[in-house]
């Protein structure tokens, strides 16, 4: 029962970060808008390591973020591993296919990797500066698997969407993420969870660093 409502949570938070996405690119701009050829970029890695593990037995000891093993490469790698059986690696790919299409929508290629790069970086050394390094880690990978800055891309669309409406129901919806990451990783340990917390917060720094910028509105106008 306790894995059910974990995935079920899981699950839920993932979908409210994509509606949060859909309002602030706006829903029935989507079929125009150009390809989001960073997100394209992140989808085929991912795809590409699923094969690799496909044709390479050895792929996920090489690879993964395990650390009993050395290698400085594996922070990296080890996120293009997948380690939840046929349905989790399909969950995996396909959401970030969709969160990372909605982020260059909203914040453009170059923010939309470097979001993707600090929810690789930053969630360890944060749990580490927050001491909760000896406790429930926020890398919810398990040492593979594009899930968590997945997550932490998909909560910067969730303040976004919060800076862009004034709708009672939709602030709601944004200000949710958060506040259910927060709460899933209190009460089931779930790192997706407080990776969507910092990922909002680090989206807060770049929206109000773009606000303040002097082209700041007028390149979230062309990143949409």
């Amino acid at each position: 029962m306790g894995a059910i409502v974990f995935n079920v949570t899981t699950a839920a938070l993932m979908i409210m970060m994509l509606n949060c996405g859909l309002g602030v690119v706006g829903r029935d701009t989507v079929r125009g808008r150009p390809i989001p050829w960073a997100a394209v970029v992140l989808t085929a890695i991912a795809v590409g390591g699923v094969l690799l593990q496909l044709v390479w037995s050895g792929a996920m000891d090489a690879l993964d973020a395990d650390p009993a093993r050395s290698g400085w490469w594996r922070e990296f790698t080890s996120v293009f591993m997948q380690n939840g059986g046929v349905f989790g690696a399909l969950w995996n790919v396909v959401t970030l296919a969709v969160v990372a299409a909605l982020a260059q929508w909203y914040w453009g290629g170059p923010l939309t990797l470097g979001f993707f790069l600090a929810g690789i970086v930053l969630p360890g050394r944060i749990d580490s500066l927050l001491g909760f390094a000896d406790g429930p880690s926020t890398d919810p990978r398990n040492f593979a698997g594009s899930s968590g800055a997945t997550y932490f891309l998909g909560a910067t669309l969730a303040l976004a969407f919060l800076t862009h409406t004034r709708l009672p129901r939709e602030r709601a919806l944004a200000i949710g993420v958060p506040v259910l990451g927060l709460a899933m990783w209190l009460a089931q340990d779930n790192g997706h969870g407080l990776v969507s917390v910092y990922g909002f917060a680090l989206g807060g720094a770049a929206w109000a660093a773009r606000r303040r910028s002097p082209t700041g509105s007028r390149a979230c106008r062309t990143a949409r």
